[in-house]
């Protein structure tokens, strides 16, 4: 029993190491996302490359076309993507150097590996700067969590455009929290706009993220002057609202409706077909189906409606402790806007067509997982770290075995 404890205090201390906790990280997704195939080939819809390469030659619609065209726009003889634009400006740099053959799927669990890595170091900052008192253990702890133990494994691991959208949208999303907590005066601000400009531009209700950063610097910096608040604010809104236009600007010239993402002219898969056709892409219709697919489900055992998603809460029981977070008598406001910015953030979900499918877990949570892993702090602080532990082993084992099983059947 103690040669087990000095094994596990070792591991948890590895991934107390932003660095370390990354680099295994990469490893553990790499020998999953092998599972399909070499992890330098492309996955079997690398949009975004498609997308990249369409504005490195100075157009919108793509140049050319992939073999697979589920999910896009065709407009007036042109396919269009309805994701906004963001992820394929990422991808630039590397189709300008490698072409089109760019392997999306190591691009996605190298960022995937750099997102846990974000969020080892997210934590120690959350301690360092006595935001939230965390320990070394329970870092190390919640990082195994994140990385093994929600949906990101799944979405890190598969490089389709649907997943990398996401993982694209986590990064930029931690960068929301870690620039607010992180950096001082107009830094914070304006860094704190950029990412969240940029998580706008990728998935747009993520636009709610802003929520408790906002509130963090304005507790922060309260009492300086108006007319420094004024320039913070003003600075941080400045590229979101910038993201806003482009946003608008690139729906126009695609659709001629600044509104208009292109789901009007998507192909959809025959799953959703008809209820696009009587109820369109959102719609208070799908809410209790996709609250049931999100947060009761039970995917196991597997079988045909497996890959609906998956309760949030039985799937990862460590988030069960967001609902202690309001325990802790001194953050008992911020765990309160974590919760506005989670349900702000889950509403627009609820409310879509589809519930992810096909997925293993409810993948679109990772959009307000970045709240949700500060509201568990806050809520674990004075839970044992063996139940901690079994919590974590308990997610592990769903995500691997789902993620398996979600490789083998699609």
């Amino acid at each position: 029993m103690r040669y087990f404890n000095v094994v596990l205090k070792f591991i948890i201390s590895l991934f107390e190491s932003p660095i370390t906790a990354g680099i295994l990280s990469f490893f553990v997704y790499a020998i999953i996302a092998a599972q399909r195939g070499p992890i330098t080939g492309v996955s079997s819809s690398p949009y975004f490359n498609y997308l990249a390469d369409a504005f490195l030659h100075g157009q919108l619609s793509l140049r050319l076309i992939p073999s697979n065209q589920s999910d896009l726009a065709l407009y007036n003889g042109q396919y269009f993507m309805y994701w906004p634009p963001f992820p394929a400006v990422f991808f630039m740099p590397f189709i300008a150097i490698s072409g089109i053959g760019f392997s999306d799927r190591l691009f996605t669990l190298a960022l995937g590996a750099l997102n846990v890595t974000l969020v080892a170091y997210t934590l120690r900052v959350v301690d360092i700067k006595n935001l939230i008192p965390i320990d070394r253990d329970k870092r190390g702890l919640l990082t195994i969590f994140f990385a093994f133990g929600t949906v990101h494994l799944l979405l890190s691991s598969l490089g389709i455009v649907w997943f990398t959208s996401q993982i694209v949208a986590f990064f930029c999303s931690i960068l929301i929290f870690l620039a607010a907590i992180r950096l001082k005066g107009h830094l914070a601000f304006f860094f704190t706009g950029l990412a969240l400009a940029c998580a706008t531009l990728t998935r747009n209700h993520l636009i709610f993220l802003a929520i408790w950063p906002a509130y963090y610097l304005y507790q922060v910096n309260k009492s300086s002057n108006i007319n420094k608040l004024i320039s913070y604010f003003f600075v941080a809104v400045l590229p979101i609202v910038i993201a806003v236009f482009i946003n608008g600007m690139y729906n126009y010239l695609r659709f001629g409706n600044v509104l208009e993402y292109g789901l009007a002219y998507q192909d959809f898969d025959g799953f959703f077909r008809a209820d696009f056709q009587k109820y369109g892409h959102f719609n208070t219709h799908y809410l209790l189906t996709n609250f049931y697919y999100n947060f009761i489900f039970y995917p196991f055992p597997t079988s045909d409606t497996t890959l609906m998603g998956g309760s949030l809460f039985i799937l990862s029981p460590l988030f069960l402790a967001v609902f202690w977070a309001f325990n802790n008598s001194v953050s008992r406001r911020s765990a309160l806007v974590l919760w506005f910015s989670v349900i702000a953030v889950t509403i627009p979900i609820l409310l879509n067509i589809g519930s992810g499918w096909k997925t293993f877990g409810p993948r679109y949570t990772l959009d307000f997982t970045m709240p949700l892993l500060l509201l568990t702090v806050l809520g674990f602080q004075k839970w044992p770290k063996w139940l901690i532990c079994l919590l974590v082993v308990i997610s592990i084992t769903h995500y691997i075995l789902g993620t398996l099983f979600f490789i083998h059947v699609t």
